[in-house]
């Protein structure tokens, strides 16, 4: 007869638990979005509308007087151009400081280092005036330079280059290929499973980002998602049940991209696990 294990079904349970209590919010996002706007904070809270308005709340999101579909394109593009330009600026600086023998290379990358320890919002005002000064300034040129280089992607991408077997570079270093060549051909192909999962944070981060359009973008047609969800909060009050249909198409994206992602991330890593 099998043994009822006690502590692995209360940990069950108080994981069960916790689980529910982080997807209330978003359960109560989504049915606020398919709400009258006078029946959003009714109380006690009604899970399921008694009056559907979900059709209204997501057409006008999505073709009332504010350019969602604008927004959202904008968000895609700056999030996917950034993803990029961040992971192939992150990988060259993390194969450089992992396999580039270079004088002062150790010292470099701890100034690197100490650089990530610098609150971001102490930076802002210099990072604003230098915009200004390069016409970088309403852009997305410049939102997109902003997020390209990253202390945290390099540092984490650098680990798993440190991981290769040094065998493989001297290899191709007999073999006559230089430092690009094996960088691209052999060091690439073998840290995916980091490039994958630093592409993920990096896609969510960015599409997350409030402070950064907030700061840098001035023009309407140039504004974000999350600048755009916070134009239904205007001078005539704030329509949540327009905010929460908003928000709900929002992450809608980046659901699509943690599935893929994550099945690529598992994928590389079976394939080519070579760190360690």
């Amino acid at each position: 007869m099998q043994h009822f294990n006690w502590v692995k079904s209360i940990t069950t349970l108080i994981m069960l638990a916790v689980g529910i209590v982080f997807l209330l919010p978003f359960l109560w996002m989504l049915s606020a979005s398919m709400k009258m706007e006078a029946d959003v904070f009714n109380y006690p809270i009604e899970w399921i509308p008694t009056q559907w308005n979900a059709w209204n709340n997501y057409k006008e999101v999505w073709t009332g007087e504010y350019p969602f579909m604008t927004y959202y394109l904008n968000s895609i593009k700056v999030s996917v151009l950034t993803t990029v330009t961040s992971v192939l600026v992150s990988c060259m600086a993390a194969y450089g400081f992992a396999k580039v023998k270079f004088k002062g290379r150790d010292v470099i990358f701890m100034i690197v280092l100490v650089t990530y320890m610098i609150p971001h919002p102490t930076i802002i005002v210099p990072q604003f005036l230098v915009y200004r000064y390069l016409g970088l300034f309403d852009t997305h040129v410049g939102l997109i330079l902003l997020g390209s280089f990253s202390v945290l992607g390099t540092f984490m991408l650098r680990q798993f280059f440190m991981g290769i077997h040094n065998e493989f570079i001297e290899s191709a270093k007999i073999d006559g290929a230089g430092h690009t060549r094996t960088f691209f051909s052999i060091a690439l192909p073998l840290v995916r499973p980091a490039i994958a999962t630093y592409a993920i944070l990096r896609f969510i981060w960015t599409w997350n980002d409030y402070q950064n359009p907030l700061v840098f973008l001035r023009s309407d047609h140039l504004f974000t998602i999350q600048l755009g969800i916070r134009k239904f909060a205007s001078e005539s009050g704030d329509f949540y049940s327009l905010i929460m249909a908003g928000s709900v198409s929002a992450i809608i994206v980046l659901v699509v991209i943690f599935i893929l992602g994550q099945k690529h991330v598992i994928e590389g890593i079976s394939l080519g696990g070579v760190k360690g």
